[in-house]
């Protein structure tokens, strides 16, 4: 398996995770992880602990995997080459000292251009698969920032666009740059989902919109464009950034920038 590595020295790497690798190696996935690729790659290998002191079983176990992104999200994914760092990054998490930001394409014009969602999450009690907003669930926040409003066109639709087009909710979409402050279980996707405005081809919680997405658009619209923390040895602030992954660059030329107010 081939994976960009944004940046990397003797104690870190930030990779840029493609979408359908799923992060930690799990019975019913038997295609090769991001976690057998590390193990490859930093000679770790998780012996339940067996032999280890205490303080490394943790990092061996998570084979330096910080923190994790759905199968189908793209982006950067820290991983700790040390005990040591894997430990203070984790500590950072825990602390939310690490600042992510994601691209997300979500149904409909969002209003305001800017904002905050903050809702207690929990496992849901109707799919013990899926995360919901529910009374007595941890509290989780996330901010938002509009880029901007868009509208799904096809050939000949492109040169002349008229107003049941716009005003159709199906053809209307918003790129937003999506601030996590909390990292709850596919908190982005369960807070747009309850804002109103589910996530391009979110099949788990986007209802029948995501039947009709698949068609355009083979994945979910989300990618994890930067993150930023202090390197867990040297103290500086690390800021990795990547591009918008190529196979969601290509959905985009489905879009076109709305002029319409709503």
């Amino acid at each position: 398996m081939k994976i960009e590595i944004l940046f990397q020295d003797d104690f870190l790497m930030v990779i840029n995770k493609p979408s359908g690798v799923v992060v930690n190696r799990v019975e019913t996935e038997k295609r090769e992880t991001v976690q057998d690729w590390v193990e490859e790659r930093l000679g770790l290998k998780d012996n339940k602990g067996q032999g280890l002191r205490e303080e490394l079983t943790n990092f061996v176990q998570r084979t330096g995997i910080v923190h994790r992104l759905d199968k189908e999200t793209s982006g950067c994914l820290i991983i700790a080459k040390t005990p040591e760092a894997f430990t203070e990054l984790q500590r950072q998490f825990k602390a939310r000292k690490v600042k992510k930001e994601y691209l997300a394409l979500v149904h409909g014009f969002v209003e305001p251009k800017e904002g905050t969602i903050r809702v207690p999450i929990a496992r849901s009690h109707h799919d013990r698969d899926k995360f919901a907003v529910t009374v007595g669930g941890r509290i989780s926040e996330t901010e938002y920032k509009v880029v901007k409003h868009l509208i799904k066109v096809n050939q000949a639709q492109s040169q002349k666009l008229n107003q049941q087009l716009i005003t159709n909710n199906q053809q209307r979409f918003t790129l937003l740059r999506v601030f996590p402050l909390t990292g709850r279980t596919h908190q982005i996707r369960v807070h747009f989902k309850y804002f109103g405005h589910p996530l391009v081809s979110d099949e788990k919680y986007g209802g029948s919109l995501a039947s009709e997405d698949r068609k355009w658009c083979p994945r979910i619209f989300l990618h994890a464009a930067k993150i930023e923390f202090y390197h867990p040895v040297k103290k500086n602030k690390v800021s990795v950034e990547t591009d918008l992954s190529p196979d969601l660059n290509e959905v985009s030329k489905n879009l076109k920038l709305s002029t319409y107010k709503a």
